[in-house]
C-alpha cells in the first residue's frame, strides 16, 4: 500500500511543481527540508521512473536559484537590521561574516553557502545589503543553485537505482543520507569557521 502511494505521488502532476515550492521555501525559511525533498524526489526517479531525473534536476536548480534571488531582493530592499530577529547577537555574526566572505570572492561563499541552510539565508540577505552587483551575484546563484541541485538528487537517484523495486525503501533511505550528509557538511563547516577565527 505505501508503495502504490508513494509511486502516485511519483506520477501525480504536482509532484515537481511541490519539489519547487518545498525548495523555493527552504531558501528563505530553513527549518524546511528542501535537501531532502530533493534526495527523496531523486530516489523516487530512479526507483519508479517518474519523475524524470532531469526534470528533478531542473525543478530545484531553478526553485533554489529563485530562493537566494528572492533573498537577495529582501536583503537589498530591507537591509539586515530592520527586524528584530536580524538584531540578535547571532544572527549579526552570522552577517558579519557574510560581508567579510563575500568581499574576499562571492562566487566561493555563494557556492559553499548553498550546501549550507542557515549560512546561506546570511550570505544571500547580505550579498543584497551591501549591493554585490546583480550580475556578478546571479551569475555564482545559478552555477551554485546548478551543482546543488545536480548533487542532491544524483545522491537520491544512486539510493534508487540500488533499490529499484523497493520505492519506500529508498525513499526512507536517502532522506536519511540527506540529513547525515547536511550534518558532516555542517559540522565541517563549522570546524573550518572555527579554525579560521583563531
Amino acid at each position: 500500500m505505501t508503495t502504490d502511494l508513494l509511486t502516485s505521488v511519483a506520477t501525480s502532476p504536482w509532484a515537481l511543481p511541490a519539489l519547487f515550492a518545498l525548495v523555493l521555501a527552504d531558501a528563505v525559511l530553513v527549518v524546511i527540508p528542501g535537501e531532502v525533498a530533493v534526495t527523496a524526489t531523486g530516489a523516487l526517479a530512479a526507483a519508479t521512473g517518474t519523475p524524470p531525473l532531469l526534470a528533478v534536476i531542473a525543478v530545484a536548480a531553478l526553485a533554489a536559484f529563485c530562493g537566494d534571488a528572492l533573498c537577495y531582493g529582501v536583503g537589498r530592499f530591507a537591509g539586515v537590521d530592520r527586524w528584530r530577529w536580524m538584531r540578535h547577537p547571532r544572527i549579526q555574526a552570522a552577517f558579519t561574516w557574510a560581508g567579510g566572505r563575500l568581499t574576499r570572492g562571492t562566487a566561493t561563499v555563494v557556492f559553499t553557502a548553498r550546501f549550507i541552510p542557515f549560512a546561506r539565508l546570511a550570505v544571500n540577505l547580505t550579498a543584497g545589503a551591501t549591493l554585490v552587483p546583480a550580475g556578478r551575484y546571479f551569475t555564482a546563484v545559478a552555477v551554485a543553485a546548478s551543482v546543488w541541485a545536480v548533487y542532491q538528487a544524483v545522491v537520491g537517484a544512486a539510493i534508487g537505482s540500488l533499490l529499484p523495486g523497493s520505492p519506500v525503501v529508498a525513499v526512507i533511505i536517502s532522506i536519511v543520507v540527506a540529513v547525515a550528509l547536511g550534518l558532516v557538511i555542517d559540522a565541517a563547516a563549522a570546524r573550518l569557521s572555527g579554525r579560521r577565527a583563531r
